[in-house]
Order: structure tokens, then sequence, then C-alpha cells
């Protein structure tokens, strides 16, 4: 009887398995874009879009390929660094077809050395096709947006000479989140006094 009801839920467990499986790639590909954005790096962008999909994000409104090169020139223009984190998503699978929403939390180092900051959504259809999930459809919402305090980070002010000896942030694939194998070239070295780090400074 036991052995019934296994091989009953075999089928189930194998269909969960499979739409977990659809559900990450849905995921990894919208984490892609953006790491694209950050690093400058259109390959990867272009990677999570179908070539014919439409990219509606204030005013730009338009193909993958005109969007990535409007918003690198928007951000090369304006800011020094971004980061663009995702923290909640929900997904709908029903076949090919899947509609998400991703919240994000946006942050610019601005040129003048302000530091902006956003919230919004972005609402995406994606479909897949030949086995691989890619956006058809995003829509981006903004839902808030303001500036942030610019402070200073002692634990790293004021660093010694092999500072930058792992990389240097690079909005390009010589950024360090690209070497491989990624390996520590520093001298190991920890402050006498920790607690002397422990508060931002003005």
């Amino acid at each position: 009887m036991a052995e019934t009801q296994q091989n009953r839920s075999e089928p189930d467990q194998l269909a969960r398995l499979g739409e977990l499986l659809d559900r990450q790639d849905i995921y990894d590909c919208i984490k892609r874009i953006s790491r694209a954005i950050d690093r400058f790096d259109r390959d990867m962008f272009l990677s999570s879009y179908h070539p014919d999909a439409v990219i509606d994000a204030g005013q730009f409104v338009s193909d993958p390929t005109a969007t990535y090169d409007g918003g690198e020139a928007l951000h090369e223009a304006g800011q020094d660094a971004t980061l663009h984190h995702l923290t909640n998503h929900v997904c709908e699978v029903e076949g090919d077809t899947a509609h998400a929403e991703t919240y994000f939390l946006y942050v610019g180092r601005n040129k003048d050395g302000s530091n902006w900051a956003a919230g919004g959504r972005y609402n995406d259809r994606l479909e897949r096709r030949e086995g691989a999930w890619k956006i058809a459809f995003r829509y981006t919402n903004i839902d808030w947006s303001g500036m942030v305090p610019e402070t200073q980070v002692p634990l790293f002010t004021g660093l010694p000479d092999d500072a930058q000896a792992n990389g240097t942030p690079s909005r390009s694939r010589e950024d360090p989140s690209y070497r491989r194998p990624l390996t520590n070239l520093r001298q190991v070295r920890m402050p006498e006094d920790p607690t002397a780090y422990s508060r931002p400074e003005a």
C-alpha cells in the first residue's frame, strides 16, 4: 500500500521539481539584468531578453538594444557607480509563459558626490522559447525616491597600498567579480582595535 502511494506521488513531485527549476531559471534571468546594468555588461543584459522584447522604463519605451545603450549613457553621465538590489519576488508560471513581479532598491553614487536612492518594481512577462526563459515585456514602476546623506565607512578609509590588489571595482569585465579563480592577493592583517572602525564618519 505504501509503495503504491509513493508511486502515485512521484509524478506530482517531478512536476513540482520542474516548476522549481523553471522558477530558478526565471529568477536567474531577472538577476542577470541588474548585474549587467551595474557592470555595463551589454551581452549579459541582452541575454535576458528576447530580441523582440519591449521595455517600458519611464522615458524609455523600446527594444532591449536601444534601452541598454540609453541606460548605459544615462548612468555613465550621471553616476560613478550603481547598485540594483532585488528583494521580494513572486512568479506565476503557466506553460511556456510566466508573469513575475520583483521589488528593487536602487542606489547610485552621483558624479557630484551625492547618493541617490529609489525603490520600485519590475513587472515582467517571460516566455520560454527553444527551452530558454527570457523577458518578452518589462514594465518598470518607481514607487519612491530620495537622497541619502553622504558618510564614510571607517573600515574602508585610510587603506594601505595593497587595498586594490584583489581588484578595482569597475563598470566593465575588469571588475573583480569576473576574475577566475578569485583568490586573495593582499597581505593578511587585522587592526589592533577593531572597535575603532565601528561608527560611520560624517
